[in-house]
C-alpha cells in the first residue's frame, strides 16, 4: 500500500511540475511519519523515500538510530526552545522557526555541537489563530535578524495552509509565500538563500507544486489516516 501511495503522489507531483513548466527534480516529497511505527518508515524508505517529517523531538530521537544513515529527518512541528539541544545535530532541516528567540537557541546549540543548522522561517500566511508562524509583514525583519546569527542558515520559508475541502482555496496562500520568498531573495541578505519553499500537504500538495513548492509534506496520502490508538 505505502509503495503504491508513494508512486501515486510522485506521479501527481510530476504532472503538476509539467503543467507549471518546472523540473520535477525541484519538487521533493517529505513523508510525514509522525505517530507512525518504524516499520512503516522502513517500508517508505524501501519505496524510495529518504525525507521524513516529524512533529515531535522525541519521535525523531526514537526513530533516528533505527533508520539507514542516509535518511533525512525534517522537524516540521512546533519546536520548543528547551528541546533544541536534542536535535540540532540530527535533523536535515528545521521547518518551523517562527521567532528570534528560537533561532537564537538553535544558534547557541549549533555552536556547542559545532554544526551548521539549516532552517526555514515559518509564516502564518492565512493568519489562522490556531497556527504558529510569524506574520507576512514581520517575516523580512525576522529573516534579517536570524541571518546575523552564527551556525544557522536560512534556506527558505514554510507555511501550513488551512484545512479545506477545495485545494484551490489555498492557492492564494502559496502564491503569497512564493512572492515573499522572491522579495527576500532580492534583498541579497548574507546567509539567506530562499531556495526552499515548504508548502502543501496531502489535501493541497498538487496546487502547492504548481505554485512553486520545493518540498511538499504528505502524511495521510502515504501512510493512511493517523492511528490515534498507537
Amino acid at each position: 500500500m505505502i509503495k503504491d501511495n508513494i508512486e501515486l503522489v510522485k506521479k501527481n507531483i510530476k504532472a503538476a511540475c509539467e503543467r507549471s513548466g518546472r523540473d520535477v527534480a525541484d519538487a521533493k516529497l517529505i513523508a510525514v511519519s509522525k505517530t507512525k511505527p518504524i516499520e512503516m518508515l522502513k517500508e517508505a524508505y524501501e519505496a524510495g523515500c529518504r525525507d521524513f517529517g516529524e512533529n515531535k523531538v522525541q519521535e525523531i530521537l526514537d526513530k533516528y538510530e533505527d533508520m539507514p544513515a542516509d535518511t533525512r529527518f525534517h522537524m516540521i512541528g512546533h519546536l520548543q526552545r528547551n528541546k533544541v539541544k536534542y536535535i540540532v545535530d540530527k535533523v536535515y532541516l528545521i521547518h518551523s522557526v517562527d521567532s528570534l528567540r528560537l533561532a537564537e537557541e538553535i544558534s547557541k546549540e549549533a555552536l556547542k555541537k559545532n554544526v551548521k543548522v539549516n532552517i526555514l522561517v515559518e509564516v502564518n500566511v492565512a493568519k489562522e489563530e490556531s497556527k504558529f508562524g510569524t506574520t507576512v509583514e514581520e517575516t523580512i525583519s525576522l529573516v534579517e535578524k536570524i541571518a546575523a546569527l552564527p551556525g544557522i542558515f536560512v534556506k527558505g520559508l514554510m507555511t501550513i495552509a488551512p484545512y479545506v475541502e477545495n485545494s484551490e482555496e489555498n492557492r492564494q496562500y502559496f502564491v503569497s509565500l512564493r512572492q515573499l520568498s522572491v522579495d527576500i531573495k532580492n534583498k541579497n541578505i548574507d546567509n539567506v538563500s530562499m531556495e526552499i519553499l515548504s508548502m502543501g500537504m496531502t489535501g493541497d500538495y498538487v496546487v502547492a507544486v504548481e505554485e512553486g513548492a520545493t518540498y511538499v509534506r504528505v502524511g495521510t496520502g502515504i501512510f493512511g489516516e493517523r492511528d490515534y490508538g498507537i
